[in-house]
């Protein structure tokens, strides 16, 4: 007997063990929670420095500067005016005086420059330079705000507010939290809602939702412990939030789904923890395949050699990785302990006879009937409809969101509109970065004085610089900023930094033998960083086919269903990108989803999708066509397989997207506009690949092919050579083909 369980897969023996001693599994999972968030707590959250995202000539640029100690520092600007027309003079000074005072006795402010008035006289600002990097400012910005309020409180006849980088993204984080709250408030009872539909049992619907937040519990304490290896961008969280949940809930359902099917199907006559290992045979190791796929799908995205999407993929992988392990040991312990009592109650709600319950098998039977029935009909007019919201992903366009795409919620970034409006030279900033041999110092200098001229009659720039060169004490490294009048994202902003890089670079400081000249700011990172993921995304995107492609054919032994599961999941995400486009490019919908269009879709967006679409298709495609093999290696026809497949797997991938639509579609809700595309892209691939794809497309291609779909299987020509052999599942046993 002992042998024989040594030949088990390590899912079975798990799942064997966690029945039997449910306890012990129950109280394990307690611990490794705990230990989670407490070690993750003391470690605390390695947040990335300004340095992790550095890329091409803008990061060049920042990194000459910091060699030499004049790194731009974080800056904040106090607006002091009046509620109503000009601001009094007298009035204004003493606030300044007042402000300054506090200002400089503050440990994180450096120095405190001298007022400057607008141009109207309505508005009188005060810049104050902080100390340290210009990232991590946002975490010592509360100081600065409260004296801010102070003043404002002494000062009740004027309007003292407070923007900057630092404030702002304060500004963000908060509102980053308080949606990550409300996406809790709308996801957690929809997500039980869905589940009490599924089981009809409070308990049974409780065990998925729990297991699902003790999982995100834990991934954040485990995500916290990896960001000291791999810095935390500020997105992990939200991605830990965002997957986990899904994940959580839907291997937890298709677990427990497949629980209670081999209960059903025992009529009594095996133990608990042996009904919890037949489950483990088939939906266990159908955990670990979707999983592991969406692990190593989204580890494509480190190829991208990008500090947030490192973060993304952290996160995500975490996230999964914690779900599969309470699937495949706790939940079978608490099937184990309370299987019994969830079928029971069940049972006597079924003989009511108004229960008017409909058979969940029999109704997507009927809705696959034309997929088997006019398989190429089906296949046609589904693809067809498929290409068509594919369509509008032609016109994509994408950029980096700045400034102008922030939420005007946030206080700062109101101020912020009010600062550039009434300052426009602030609008901009080019960092000029120069490191030459410290003899040549003195001609850096020129050349950046003259680079300076030459701007100045350029419309495109500010006509005077921000301020003179500047040399680092060891004379190495020379700095020029060069202010422009318009907003980062605009058409002028970005031909300033062609024209900068293109002429005047090359005609000035370029000329200088032995110098190394480089352009940092806001526009040139968001640049640089465009042509770096350009750069990056055929590598990812080529290697994320193939990986799925292999992992495809490792679970089934079929280079059809290989081939097929990458063209499909193409299709879904193409269609995903289509409706996005239509959706957030364009206003139509801006009053129907609260955001104000920004023409363009995050350039991170994309990317995020398509990787993790492509893992999450894998779910449904591991489900559907463990549930078809099995029937086609039990000797039916691939047209009966099929149907008997998609019936036997369709209500639960139904439920299962419709907890992962609920819980993506809640993003749609939040403020930040790249959350909200993040979110509808999610919910939009989801529904189409669990009711259109994989319901209507799969069957009917299975169909046409027949026992085609299975080449080259030998395990499936063994099988069907030898009618009424047992079947083992797919993947049980240690055969391979």
């Amino acid at each position: 007997m002992t042998a024989y369980r040594k030949r088990l897969p390590l899912t079975v023996r798990v799942a064997g063990w966690s029945a039997t001693h449910p306890w012990r599994a129950i109280a394990a999972w307690f611990v490794f929670v705990v230990l989670c968030l407490g070690t993750g707590s003391l470690a605390g959250t390695h947040s990335a420095t300004s340095a992790d995202y550095r890329v091409g000539e803008a990061g060049r640029a920042e990194a000459i500067a910091a060699e030499g100690h004049l790194a731009r520092r974080p800056t904040e600007r106090v607006l002091i005016g009046s509620p109503s027309g000009p601001v009094d003079d007298l009035a204004a000074d003493r606030a300044v005086r007042d402000l300054t005072s506090r200002m400089r006795a503050l440990p994180e402010v450096d120095r405190v420059e001298a007022p400057v008035r607008s141009e109207d006289g309505a508005l009188v600002m005060v810049t104050i330079v902080m100390k340290g990097e210009e990232l991590a400012a946002k975490r010592h910005i509360g100081p600065l705000i409260e004296q801010t309020a102070a003043v404002q409180a002494a000062n009740p006849g004027l309007l003292i507010t407070e923007t900057g980088r630092p404030s702002m993204s304060q500004g963000l984080d908060k509102q980053r939290a308080d949606d990550l709250f409300l996406s809790e408030v709308i996801t957690l009872p929809v997500t039980l809602a869905v589940l009490l539909l599924v089981f009809g049992s409070v308990l049974a619907a409780g065990v998925p939702l729990l297991l699902a937040l003790s999982s995100i519990a834990a991934s954040m304490g485990l995500a916290a412990i990896a960001s000291h290896a791999l810095p935390d961008a500020g997105v992990g969280n939200s991605v830990i939030l965002l997957i986990g949940m899904a994940v959580g809930v839907d291997y937890s359902l298709f677990y427990l789904k497949r629980e209670r099917e081999e209960r059903a199907r025992a009529g009594g006559r095996v133990s608990p923890s042996a009904v919890v290992e037949l489950a483990a045979a088939t939906s266990g190791r159908a955990i670990v395949v979707s999983g592991l796929a969406v692990i190593v799908s989204t580890a494509c995205l480190y190829l991208a050699t990008d500090v947030i999407f490192s973060s993304l993929a952290t996160g995500t992988i975490i996230a999964v990785l914690v779900a599969m392990i309470s699937s495949l040991t706790v939940l079978p312990a608490i099937l184990a302990k309370v299987g019994n009592r969830i079928d029971r109650r069940r049972a006597r709600r079924a003989v009511h006879p108004r229960s008017g319950r409909k058979d969940a098998g029999r109704v997507w039977a009927a809705m696959s009937r034309p997929a088997t029935r006019h398989p190429l009909a089906t296949l046609l007019a589904a693809t067809a409809v498929m290409s068509a919201l594919a369509l509008p992903a032609l016109a994509l366009r994408l950029n980096v969101p700045g400034t102008d795409t922030f939420s005007r919620k946030i206080p700062a970034v109101r101020t912020w509109d009010r600062l550039t409006a009434a300052f426009p030279d602030l609008n901009v900033t080019h960092l000029v970065a120069v490191r030459a041999d410290p003899a040549h110092s003195g001609e850096v200098v020129t050349a950046l004085k003259d680079l300076a001229r030459r701007v100045a009659a350029d419309p495109r720039f500010a006509g005077d610089p921000v301020a003179d060169p500047k040399t680092s004490p060891d004379r190495r490294v020379s700095t020029l900023e060069l202010a422009v009048p318009f907003p980062a994202g605009s058409d002028q902003a970005q031909q300033s930094l062609q024209r900068l890089r293109s002429e005047y670079i090359p005609a000035t400081v370029g000329r200088l033998t032995g110098a190394e000249a480089a352009v940092s700011g806001d526009v040139a990172r968001d640049a640089d960083y465009l042509t770096h993921q350009n750069e990056k995304l055929p590598w990812v995107i080529g290697f994320l086919l193939l990986v799925t492609f292999l992992v495809t054919v490792a679970a089934f032994r079929s280079v059809v269903i290989g081939l097929l599961g990458v063209i499909l999941n193409l299709l879904s995400a193409g269609a995903a990108f289509g409706l996005l486009v239509l959706v957030f490019q364009y206003s139509w919908a801006e009053g129907l989803l609260d955001f104000t269009s920004t023409g363009f879709i995050g350039s991170r967006v994309p990317l995020f999708l398509f990787v993790i679409l492509f893992g999450l298709s894998m779910d449904y495609q591991v489900f559907v066509i463990s549930r078809i093999r099995e029937s086609a290696l039990r000797g039916l026809p691939t047209r009966e397989a099929v149907i008997e497949g998609i019936s036997g797997s369709a209500g639960v991938i139904t439920s299962a997207a419709v907890v992962m639509v609920s819980v993506f579609a809640a993003f749609v809700f939040l403020s930040l506009v790249e959350m909200k595309q993040m979110g509808f892209g999610l919910a939009v691939a989801v529904s189409l690949d669990a009711f259109v794809v994989r319901t209507m497309i799969l069957p009917s291609i299975m169909t046409l092919l027949g026992e085609a779909s299975w080449w080259p299987s030998r395990t499936m020509r063994r099988r069907r050579a030898v009618p009424g052999l047992d079947v083992q599942p797919v993947g049980v046993g240690g055969s391979a083909d």
